[in-house]
């Protein structure tokens, strides 16, 4: 029996899933009034998921509001929101800010074709994803997986083992829950790196020996958390001191790193403000070496010369000498193993160099950088060791 669909009935917008955030104010008809959640014992709050039903190809009015006070209200300004109906393909909606509307909102405009609709920050990164890829990687030929470690909520830190070579090199993404594009970067490098075909990935197993940790933070990513972890503390400022109680994460992923030493080492995030694919370094540490800062200046040369995606204008100032913060993993890996070692961005909004008004920066988009990363990375061991 046909139904015909209700054009006057309230819309329906429910978080109640893996990385789920957003908090109803009022429904009227197609229009909502919302609010993001906080993290868990901590005031971040950015990260957004949802789903609309009841929709019946009406135009939605979606007005996510209090932006002024989340943790990085100069993400908003030029943000268009995440989209999907079926969850797999993520364009942006149009969007806009009013920082002077009900304490800054972001104003989403958006006529799906189906009756279920839903927007996120950026695409997500599920938990189920994150064990398929974890099992998919797992099963490659050469690759060892490890659990480092238990998270507070019980979760395994994966840990993913490849390579023969002498030089010890550490990928790890998600400390940060909501930067969800540094888990696709992730698959991306894990792809590369287990296809037998790929010419960079099988020169960098011979060269390498990886270990691949693509989420830090699985209990965040499953809370629909910005920034932190199940008790609120942000696991990039526990690098200098970890403990159990509070970040069992770091503390798995430094005793391991501890164990095997790092060369190399990349920190895989997500910048709300910046327009921008950039590097972050450890020019501040106390023991930094003409070598070590050589080394990464020319990686960074490295991966600007091979992609059009990657730019070296914008991003954040260099520490002063001396100042840097070892509690931050890139300071702290670089200063304990005097590796290179080095916190890749990626944006949430676009490559202002390079934008793509339907689909912003995207999951594609971070793949894609991915296999530029490693390829610059073998391309940094050839001229190393000449």
């Amino acid at each position: 029996m046909n139904q015909t669909p209700d054009t006057a009935a309230p819309i329906l917008v429910n978080a109640a899933f893996d990385s789920g955030n957003i908090e109803v104010l009022s429904i009227d008809g197609t229009r909502a009034t919302l609010a993001i959640r906080r993290d868990n014992q901590s005031e971040f709050a950015q990260w957004f998921h949802f789903r609309v039903s009841g929709v019946a190809g009406r135009e939605l009015d979606l007005a996510i509001t209090g932006l002024n006070t989340s943790a990085y209200p100069d993400g908003w300004p030029g943000y268009s929101a995440c989209v999907s109906e079926d969850r797999q393909l993520w364009t942006r909606a149009a969007s806009d800010f009013d920082r002077g509307r009900d304490g800054g909102t972001l104003h989403i405009r958006h006529r799906p074709a189906g009756d279920v609709v839903w927007f996120a920050y950026f695409a997500p990164y599920s938990m189920d994803r994150h064990h398929d890829l974890v099992s998919e990687a797992a099963a490659s030929p050469g690759v060892v997986h490890r659990t480092l470690g238990l998270s507070l909520d019980g979760q395994p830190i994966d840990c993913l083992d490849l390579g023969e070579g002498p030089l010890q090199v550490w990928l790890y993404a998600r400390q940060h829950p909501g930067e969800s594009m540094a888990e696709w970067w992730m698959e991306g490098a894990l792809e590369a790196l287990t296809d037998p075909a790929d010419p960079h990935g099988r020169a960098l197993r011979q060269a390498c020996t990886f270990h691949i940790v693509p989420n830090c933070n699985p209990d965040g990513s499953a809370r629909g958390h910005l920034r932190t972890n199940a008790v609120g503390v942000n696991l990039n400022r526990e690098w200098h001191e970890p403990t159990a109680e509070r970040a069992p994460e770091v503390l798995a992923i430094r005793n391991a790193m501890d164990a095997t030493g790092v060369d190399f080492a990349m920190d895989v995030h997500g910048d709300e403000a910046i327009p921008a694919v950039f590097l972050a370094g450890f020019e501040g540490i106390p023991s930094l070496t003409d070598a070590q800062l050589a080394g990464y200046q020319r990686y960074r040369a490295i991966l600007d010369r091979r992609t059009p995606d990657f730019q070296v204008r914008r991003g954040y100032p260099e520490t002063r000498p001396g100042q840097g913060n070892l509690s931050m993993s890139t300071n702290q890996v670089a200063e304990r193993f005097g590796a290179v070692a080095m916190t890749l961005e990626m944006p949430f909004k676009d490559n202002a160099d390079l934008p793509d008004p339907l689909f912003g920066w995207s999951p594609e988009r971070s793949k894609l950088l991915a296999r530029e990363c490693l390829a610059a990375l073998l391309e940094w061991i050839d001229t190393r060791e000449s």
